[in-house]
C-alpha cells in the first residue's frame, strides 16, 4: 500500500537515519574557533589551520589570529592579523579596517612601532571606523608615534581622540602624560584633572598626576597622588610605581663628602 504523501514526509522527518547533519555556517564556525582560542590557544591553531587550509578564508585566519595573541605570540599574530585583513579587503565583506586595527595592536604589543603605525593608517584610511572605534584608533596610533620619539604625531592623533571619545578617561591620561613629556605643564595639569574626574581611583592616574605634580614644582601635591594611588591599587604596576617614587622622596639626601 502506498503511503499518503503527508504521512510519507512525516515519516522521513522524524526518521534519525534520514535527517542530514546540519553544516555549520562559517560565522558559528568561527565562533566555536574563538572560544577555543581563548581556552585552548594549542587546539585552536591546529583548528584554524587545518579550515585555512580547507578553504576558511578571513574567519580561519582570524582565529589563527586571535590563538598566537593568546599566547603572546605578538609577531604571529600581527601576521595573521595582516593576512586576514587583506584577504578581507579582496573579498570587500566590511572586516577589513577592525582586522588593521587588531594587526596593529599586536604590533604594538611586541614592540615594532613603524609597523603598528602603518596599520594602524590603512585602518583609519579606509574610513569605515565610526565614533569609538576611530577614537581607540587614534589612540592607538598615538601610541605608536609615541615608541617612535614622533611627539607632534602623537598630538594629533590625541587631540582627535579626544573630540571622539571625550569620555575615555585612558585618552586624557595618554594626552596628560605627553604633554607632562613635551613639558606643556599647563596642558598635562588640565588633562590629568580630566582624567581623574572621570577615573578618580585609577593608579595610573594617581601615578601620572604625582608626576606631573614634580614638573610644576608641587612635591607635597606630588606625595598625595602617589600615596592615593598606592592606596587604591598597590598591587598594581602603577601602584608600586608610586610606592617607590615615595620610597625615592623620602631617601635621606647624602651630603657630598670633602675630597681628601
Amino acid at each position: 500500500m502506498t503511503l499518503p504523501l503527508a504521512l510519507l514526509l512525516q515519516t522521513i522527518a522524524v526518521d534519525p537515519s534520514v535527517v542530514a547533519t546540519p553544516v555549520p555556517t562559517a560565522e558559528s564556525r568561527f565562533d566555536a574557533c574563538a572560544l577555543l582560542a581563548a581556552q585552548e590557544p594549542d587546539k585552536a591553531i591546529e583548528q584554524a589551520n587545518q579550515w585555512r587550509i580547507e578553504g576558511g578564508g578571513v574567519p580561519a585566519r582570524h582565529c589563527l589570529a586571535l590563538a598566537y595573541a593568546r599566547q603572546q605570540r605578538w609577531p604571529s599574530a600581527a601576521v595573521a592579523f595582516e593576512q586576514a585583513a587583506r584577504e578581507s579587503e579582496m573579498a570587500q565583506d566590511g572586516r577589513a579596517a577592525n582586522l588593521w586595527v587588531q594587526a596593529g595592536n599586536a604590533r604594538l604589543a611586541a614592540g615594532e612601532y613603524p609597523a603598528a603605525r602603518a596599520a594602524l593608517d590603512t585602518a583609519l584610511a579606509s574610513g569605515a571606523l565610526k565614533a569609538q572605534m576611530a577614537g581607540e584608533a587614534h589612540l592607538d596610533r598615538a601610541r605608536a608615534s609615541v615608541g617612535m620619539n614622533d611627539p607632534a604625531a602623537a598630538r594629533r592623533d590625541l587631540d582627535q581622540a579626544l573630540k571622539l571619545v571625550p569620555d575615555d578617561p585612558l585618552a586624557w591620561l595618554l594626552s596628560a602624560t605627553l604633554a607632562r613629556r613635551m613639558e606643556d605643564v599647563e596642558r598635562a595639569q588640565t588633562d590629568i584633572a580630566e582624567a581623574a574626574k572621570r577615573s578618580p581611583d585609577d593608579a595610573s592616574v594617581a601615578l601620572e598626576a604625582g608626576n606631573i605634580a614634580i614638573l610644576a614644582g608641587s612635591p607635597e601635591a606630588a606625595r598625595v597622588a602617589w600615596q592615593g594611588a598606592v592606596n587604591n591599587q598597590p598591587g598594581s604596576p602603577a601602584g608600586k610605581a608610586a610606592a617607590a617614587a615615595l620610597e625615592a622622596m623620602d631617601a635621606p639626601k647624602t651630603e657630598p663628602q670633602p675630597r681628601q
